[in-house]
């Protein structure tokens, strides 16, 4: 659970929440901490149902028919593509540290080109060796985080913590927004529901108590970000800067050592999962048949991972990091949305797979999901929003195609 949920979100946004709300980004982690408990509990009910892989994609169908997962699983996948391109910005401002061409024209583009090239060769290649490459990076997420705050903590200024103004409500939804993207991923968990031991016990205590150790942890960065970086609203890198105030130069050396180790971990986690789904759905006839070409020699989808990799390339060199980052939890969201409102509708149908943990209070749980989901939506900006709505027009008339394109082929 926890594994699944710090990504590289965490290493850029403790700056642009505290633009926003100053030290209220700490009572903004506890309410983005809140909601994302509100939706994990809805999820956990759902996929107690189901054992089959697809997570929101097989609830939505099963709740509101097949037009309605696809346009979940589409969601979802604009929601990992949008993250895939943040985190690369993100890697590209951290890089800067080192070297500022590595964020800067040409050298901008060419970076950037070498990350997403390594990683689509990589699952060219083979899952295997994708795989390990995963297992190899992935032990170095915690470790710069860690250091950070174990060693931070006592370098606080305390004085810092009373120069905020109150926030607005608008902007102190827009803030949570942003803080939802490091909160997310845990749908990865929830989807084996139906596999778990006794998930009436396991599954909400795992769910709520991964959840709430992640939301401490960034509780704990935000204040170090805070109480030693006073121009932390500036900052690109926000950890590193904030680092070289208490560990020196080597500190924010090895900081950015992590950070890119890390983010380069959860990006090659994403492009499996992006190229996986487009493939899965190709397959099934939702989205042009050529995306589920298999390579001859390494037996791996080698045009939807081609596809994938000029698609995240492109959009990463068109793209600021906030606005990736909002697209992708305004559409993250929306599928939250869809399996909190596919719960009472499942509860409701006899043709399903019976729950094997059900949620006290009737509706009220998920009601209150919705509502307050909703009310993070309305604060997203128009840009965002306009773009999601477009992407998913975009992903009907796929749709659409994948449809008659399985028609013409039973004739």
């Amino acid at each position: 659970m926890i594994n699944s949920i710090i990504g590289a979100g965490i290493f850029g946004l403790p700056a642009k929440v505290h633009a926003l709300l100053g030290a209220y980004g700490l009572g903004g982690i506890l309410v983005c901490a809140a909601i994302m408990g509100l939706a994990i509990l809805c999820f956990a009910e759902v996929a107690s149902r189901y054992a089959q892989t697809g997570g929101p994609y097989v609830y939505a169908a099963a709740a509101f028919g097949p037009l309605a997962g696809f346009l979940t699983g589409w969601a979802l996948l604009v929601a990992r593509v949008a993250g895939f391109c943040a985190i690369t910005a993100l890697l590209l401002h951290y890089l800067a540290y080192l070297a500022p061409a590595f964020d800067q024209g040409i050298g901008r583009i060419a970076t950037a080109t070498m990350v997403v090239a390594a990683l689509t060769a990589i699952n060219v290649v083979g899952i295997r060796q994708a795989t390990n490459f995963g297992n190899l990076v992935t032990a170095a997420k915690l470790a710069p985080l860690l250091l950070f705050v174990g060693v931070g903590l006592f370098h606080v200024d305390w004085s810092q913590m009373g120069h905020a103004a109150v926030p607005g409500n608008g902007q102190f939804a827009q803030g949570v927004l942003l803080l939802s993207f490091t909160l997310v991923g845990w749908e990865s968990v929830v989807v084996a529901a139906g596999e778990v031991r006794d998930p009436q016990r396991e599954l909400p205590r795992a769910l709520l108590a991964g959840l709430a150790c992640v939301a401490l942890l960034m509780a704990c960065i935000q204040l170090v970000c805070i109480g030693t970086l006073p121009g932390l609203a500036a900052s690109e890198r926000p950890i590193v800067d904030a680092g070289a105030t208490f560990l020196g130069h080597a500190g924010a050396l090895l900081l950015t050592a992590g950070a890119a180790v890390s983010m380069l971990g959860v990006l090659h986690v994403t492009m499996i999962t992006i190229t996986r789904v487009a493939y899965a759905m190709a397959a099934d006839g939702q989205l042009p048949r050529v995306l589920a070409t298999i390579h001859p020699r390494f037996r791996t989808p080698h045009v939807a991972v081609a596809s994938c990799g000029l698609l995240v390339l492109a959009l990463t060199l068109s793209g600021q990091f906030t606005y990736l980052v909002t697209v992708s939890a305004t559409a993250r969201l929306l599928v939250y949305a869809v399996t909190c409102a596919a719960l009472p509708v499942l509860r409701r149908k006899g043709t399903v797979p019976p729950a094997r943990f059900v949620l006290p209070g009737g509706p009220a749980i998920p009601a209150a999901a919705l509502a307050l989901i909703a009310w993070l939506l309305a604060s997203s900006s128009f840009a965002a929003t306009r773009d999601v709505v477009a992407l998913t027009v975009i992903g009907a008339l796929l749709y659409a195609a994948g449809q008659w394109q399985r028609r013409q082929s039973l004739r």
